[in-house]
């Protein structure tokens, strides 16, 4: 589905902060991509995205989505992706909710620029994908502000959004960093029942090796803007191959001598 070939990522006139990176992602797989802030991880999901800074460019390789190339494809074309085919998550994604505008009004724009959904319906989608988030009284959430919920509540309005058209690929970028653990778990189990449901692929960006461990096929760890670890799950957390992977390793924490991952 997604192939990513000898990808080089530079800002401004600088070195590569991305340095020949090379994934190949399946239908309805899930792969997490870990490592320290600055090691590039969002970097090359911006880049799938096609959502780099005006600094950012891709200076070499190529992006197969279907055996086509994402590089060089026009606004239109991009509009047509985005949001339907391939949707992203970023780590404070109710924070890009407009504060002067009520949740429903917001959502409903948003379902009815890739649909032909009447605003009722498209209405009644939205209350529906919040119910999922586990939002309690998802009426009252649409007649409310984005100040008026908690951060927590933000976010899973803002996921709640990318889910809404069950995308082929799932970018996310730290989706659950800013929510309590048990609202964590619940991000999570919609992710796999996406996947599960109707074969979605995704990208995960993650600091959290126990999250990794828990919900990844693949497990992809990079240091610098270099991959130094990839693999399955079982290879990469029983057997890794880089000292960097075994120190991350080292770090989790363990209860009663047994660890989290």
């Amino acid at each position: 589905m997604l192939q990513i070939k000898n990808l080089a990522v530079q800002y401004k006139n600088e070195l590569p902060m991305i340095k020949d990176f090379n994934l190949s992602v399946e239908e309805g797989e899930i792969i997490s991509i870990v490592g320290e802030s600055g090691s590039g991880k969002t970097t090359v999901i911006r880049a799938i995205m096609g959502a780099l800074s005006r600094e950012g460019k891709i200076s070499s390789g190529d992006i197969l989505f279907y055996n086509q190339s994402l590089l060089g494809k026009s606004r239109e074309e991009w509009q047509k992706l985005r949001g339907t085919e391939i949707s992203m998550i970023f780590q404070d994604c109710g924070s890009t909710l407009n504060p002067i505008r009520k949740i429903g009004s917001q959502y409903v724009e948003y379902i009815r620029m890739h649909t032909k959904m009447s605003k009722k319906e498209a209405w009644d989608k939205a209350v529906s994908m919040l119910d999922k988030m586990k939002l309690a009284d998802s009426e009252n959430i649409m007649n409310s502000y984005p100040h008026q919920l908690s951060g927590g509540m933000r976010q899973r309005v803002g996921i709640a959004m990318v889910m809404t058209f069950n995308a082929k690929l799932l970018l996310a970028d730290e989706p659950t960093s800013a929510l309590d653990v048990t609202t964590q778990a619940q991000i999570v189990r919609e992710m796999m029942a996406l996947r599960d449901n109707f074969g979605t692929s995704i990208i995960m960006i993650t600091h959290n090796l126990g999250v990794a461990a828990y919900m990844s096929d693949k497990i992809v760890v990079m240091q610098q803007g270099k991959v130094v670890d990839m693999g399955t799950r079982d290879e990469v957390i029983n057997y890794p191959s880089s000292d960097y992977t075994k120190k991350l390793l080292a770090a989790v924490p363990e209860m009663e001598g047994e660890s989290f991952v």
